[in-house]
């Protein structure tokens, strides 16, 4: 019997960090299991395997010709979330391999910590907190000059995927009015989840909270700049839930120095951020260290949608719970590499 090589090389993950040991030993199941979790694997070990290899878990650079070493290979399963422009996503279209993510698993809880920093910013909680413990805060109505009712506000989402799907599903009971701007989607999408399409002008311009859950794109790198954040009403709260590439940060800064809106971000152009960034000491601006999805159940989530699909695919199945890569959107992905898990 020839051999199954399933290549593992799943950093800044590692298969504890996302497979429990139930769902690990499915994978096992499936083939000869060759893991590189403390280093990318080398470019020697990918070539010696490749012959005999049907699975890829990771992120491993594939490009054509490599593809072409490797004719038993039925999917590449990237479980950093992020398609990488370091694959030929066209050769495997023609070839018939599935690249996916699980990337979804995700969804859920950053759109339950976007809702929950939505909420501060709205009532002000946590500049509330600060003030009293600082001996400076203010009672009753005094206390609330600078807040808002989250319930009814207009909400405006930026990209309409899973993340913006998934919080405009948590948010049905606050009866919020919602207008999203996706130009990769089409009108009836947005409409089927009771939203209203719209410009980008006029997501910024009508929202009290606007919320950025779009990709980096070869097209919208830094799209979202001092133009952008002038045209917001003042006191409205933005928060940055995907990638830092798509706001110019600065600019984003300066908004919230200068009073104009609230911030609230959970990613930043450098990860981990450096200890003297002035971003910590900038006012108006609540800041999450890039953990709203990484809970302990979105990460274990990740293995067994990625071993379900594999399972699917060994069996000559469609994979049914991971997002296939479109070489028409995914060599547009401009996100960086995610660097900690």
């Amino acid at each position: 019997m020839s051999r199954a090589v399933i290549l593992v090389d799943p950093l800044p993950r590692t298969l504890d960090l996302i497979m429990e040991p139930a769902v690990r030993a499915r994978l096992e199941a499936l083939g000869e299991v060759i893991v590189s979790e403390d280093r990318p694997m080398s470019a020697e070990e990918v070539e010696r395997h490749l012959p005999d290899t049907v699975l890829i878990f990771g992120q491993t650079d594939m490009p054509k010709e490599r593809l072409e070493r490797a004719p038993k290979l039925k999917a590449i399963i990237n479980v950093e979330s992020n398609f990488l422009p370091n694959i030929d996503y066209q050769a495997c279209v023609e070839r018939g391999i599935w690249v996916i993510t699980p990337a979804s698993a995700f969804a859920a809880p950053v759109a339950e910590a976007a809702l929950a920093m939505a909420l501060d910013l709205a009532r002000g909680i946590t500049a509330a907190d600060r003030d009293f413990r600082a001996g400076t805060e203010a009672y009753g109505l005094e206390g609330n000059e600078n807040t808002f009712r989250f319930a009814g506000a207009p909400v405006g989402l930026i990209g309409f995927g899973d993340l913006g799907q998934a919080f405009r599903d948590l948010i049905r009971p606050f009866k919020n009015k919602v207008r999203v701007f996706d130009p990769w989607l089409p009108n009836e999408i947005i409409e089927r989840q009771d939203c209203e399409p719209a410009t980008l002008d006029e997501v910024l311009e009508k929202s009290q909270v606007v919320c950025v859950f779009a990709s980096v794109t070869s097209e919208n790198e830094g799209f979202i700049g001092a133009r952008e954040f002038a045209r917001m009403k003042r006191g409205a709260a933005f928060l940055l839930m995907s990638r830092a590439a798509v706001v110019d940060f600065p600019a984003m800064i300066a908004a919230a120095a200068s009073g104009h809106i609230n911030v609230a971000t959970d990613v930043f152009p450098e990860e981990p951020v450096a200890a003297d960034d002035p971003i910590r000491k900038s006012p108006n601006i609540l800041l999450s260290a890039h953990r709203t999805g990484g809970t302990r159940d979105a990460f274990y989530a990740l293995g067994s949608m990625a071993v379900a699909d594999a399972e699917l695919i060994m069996k000559g199945l469609p994979p049914r719970l991971c997002r296939r890569a479109d070489p028409a959107t995914a060599m547009r992905m401009r996100s960086k590499p995610v660097a900690v898990s």
